[in-house]
């Protein structure tokens, strides 16, 4: 699905072939930048065949924001919550934003296209895990009507601290008719 924004960005359905290497620019920056990711060391391309076939397999979507030269300027995507089945109505989200272009409403429009593509997936709850320091990450979701759902301490170490992982959720009216198995 495209759908126009505005004259000069577009959003999109990200591909392997045409977005691997931008999405991995965006978080490879993160990781060495921030504690966006608490990972150490930044992905290799190898991996990110990986990842899409996660995303492909499972018909999780990889939703981008493209300017008007087709630069990737954030994604945004959902995974597994937890890997047992009565979870199945539960994913956790993720939002990367190109870090020449934090601050500028791409992210809310990512969250707004994610929220609709859950409930059109007949998904009930959104899982946003948030480095408990990522006060701008903590805003929007709180703007979107997310709820602090508790936050575990000292989780993680990284640049010399430990870290605290804030969970943030949002409940929807999906789906209609839930069944067990």
């Amino acid at each position: 699905m495209i759908k126009n924004l505005n004259p000069n960005l577009r959003l999109i359905d990200c591909h392997e072939a045409t977005h691997a290497k931008a999405i991995l620019d965006i978080l490879n920056e993160a990781i060495i930048n921030s504690t966006a990711l608490y990972d150490y060391l930044p992905r290799s391309e190898e991996s990110m065949k990986n990842w899409f076939a996660v995303k492909r397999e499972n018909g999780f979507p990889v939703i981008g924001i493209v300017d008007e030269t087709n630069k990737l300027l954030g994604f945004a995507s959902w995974g597994t919550f937890r890997a047992f089945p009565a979870y199945k109505y539960t994913v956790e989200h993720s939002i990367y934003i190109h870090h020449e272009h934090r601050g500028g409403g791409l992210s809310k429009i990512l969250m707004q296209e994610l929220i609709k593509r859950a409930q059109e997936a007949d998904l009930h709850v959104l899982i946003g895990c948030i480095d408990a320091t990522n006060q701008a990450s903590i805003g929007l979701h709180e703007k979107m009507g997310f709820i602090h759902a508790g936050t575990f301490k000292q989780v993680g170490f990284k640049f010399g601290q430990w870290l605290d992982a804030a969970f943030y959720q949002l409940n929807l009216n999906t789906p209609h008719t839930p069944v067990d198995g």
